[in-house]
């Protein structure tokens, strides 16, 4: 706080020297004229005094016969005087100021922690959605809101939280362990509750043609069993359950949200065909920078000229201007490079081809095997013909092939005395 004050008013580092210097520094404090940071330089003592003081030394120095002169001066009073000849730097710096003041009230950076399962690809898109982006205000986020919602969409989010520091948003999330399962087996009490009247109930029906090999019900009645042939579109498992009179006719249903773990065995042809011609990329060796500059979602380029390449790559980076340690800054710079290059026809070699047909075939068990497929039975084979190779595959397949569609079954209707007409 002392050195604010001083710097208001001003002082100046001066040097001392002559037949009694300290008696000069022992009257300053008789005389109450404040002096620090006092060195003795043998010859000399160096130190520094308000600007009040320094005018005050005068008869001082007389008195003493030391000498004085003044090394540097700082504060207010000598920075003011500078900047009234420098209006544009000054300008500039108030300027600035002023963006950095306002731009502490948006959101320039969103950062989500703990994401697993979950993409920040999908997170992102869901915040969008709820208004939540860049640039956004700070005073127009609902925190509380949000960590609720985070929890809604997802079921595999058991915690959510969410602060702002500086100008970032900070999003920390927790997954469940347990892998999510839409047919999540129900405790005894989740399968006594009672089902409605009202028809809002679902069913499971096949996604696929094929012939079920596993089958466990949980809530509802059901339509098929293990080693029946089924249809897509066809109810597997009903969630419209029958109350029965005493003479075993139908009274009324009751609607429920079928529950069954269901595996459907079916078969499926896949081909890929891919041409032994392709053309390369040879780079020549030229390359152009190009400087860029960027203010939130708007983009310039700095570099004089234009790129002149008939074909080219360009490929570089961009970061974001940040201060302190959570300050972004709603401006980003980079540099870009475009590439030149020439399209040279090419034939694959067999063992190119070999490793290629490979790929495509690894790709497409990565695909199964990220769908939970199960591969019972296969049949690879790989053609050569003119020009191309081609991968047939006849694969026997295993998977939870069902859909869960609301229930079509009408309610039992009741004539005008209130009875129900009854059915078989």
């Amino acid at each position: 706080m002392l050195h604010w004050m001083q710097y208001v008013k001003g002082y100046v580092s001066i040097k001392v020297w002559g037949y009694s210097t300290e008696r000069f520094l022992n009257l300053c404090g008789n005389h109450d004229i404040l002096v620090w940071d006092i060195e003795n330089h043998g010859d000399f003592y160096t130190m520094k005094v308000s600007i009040k003081g320094f005018f005050a030394l005068k008869t001082l120095l007389r008195k003493t016969g030391t000498k004085a002169s003044v090394l540097q001066r700082y504060g207010l009073p000598f920075f003011v005087p500078k900047m009234k000849k420098r209006k544009i730097f000054v300008i500039g710096l108030l300027v600035c100021l002023l963006f950095w003041f306002l731009t502490g009230f948006y959101i320039w950076d969103i950062k989500i922690e703990g994401n697993y399962s979950l993409t920040e690809d999908v997170l992102m898109d869901y915040l969008e959605t709820q208004g939540v982006h860049t640039a956004m205000r700070k005073k127009d986020l609902r925190i509380e809101e949000l960590e609720m919602q985070l929890r809604e969409e997802y079921d595999i989010i058991t915690w959510a939280s969410l602060r702002v520091d500086g100008t970032a948003l900070i999003i920390q999330i927790r997954e469940n362990e347990l892998p999510d399962n839409d047919y999540a087996v129900q405790t005894e009490e989740d399968s006594a509750e009672p089902g409605n009247d009202a028809g809002s109930g679902t069913d499971i029906v096949a996604a696929k043609d094929g012939v079920i090999v596993y089958m466990i019900t949980r809530k509802g009645v059901p339509q098929a069993s293990v080693g029946d042939t089924v249809e897509k579109g066809q109810v597997l498992v009903s969630g419209a359950v029958p109350v029965y009179n005493e003479d075993t006719t139908v009274r009324r249903y009751q609607y429920y949200e079928a529950d069954a773990d269901i595996m459907i065995m079916y078969e499926k042809s896949v081909s890929v065909e891919r041409k032994t011609a392709f053309q390369d990329k040879e780079y020549s060796g030229r390359e152009k920078k190009i400087l860029l500059l960027g203010f939130q979602d708007k983009e310039w380029n700095l570099s004089a000229g234009k790129v002149k390449y008939e074909t080219y790559d360009i490929a570089g980076e961009k970061k974001q201007v940040q201060l302190l340690d959570h300050l972004f800054l709603p401006v980003f710079y980079g540099v870009k490079q475009a590439k030149e290059y020439t399209l040279v026809p090419k034939v694959h070699t067999e063992e190119e081809m070999q490793e290629i047909m490979e790929e495509e075939w690894n790709k497409i068990l990565q695909t199964l095997e990220e769908k939970g497929v199960q591969i019972i039975e296969k049949n690879v084979t790989i053609n050569k013909n003119r020009g191309s190779w081609v991968l047939n595959a006849h694969m026997q397949l295993v998977e939870e092939a069902v859909r869960i569609v609301p229930n079509a079954t009408e309610q039992i209707p009741v004539t005008e005395s209130g009875e129900e007409v009854l059915t078989e």
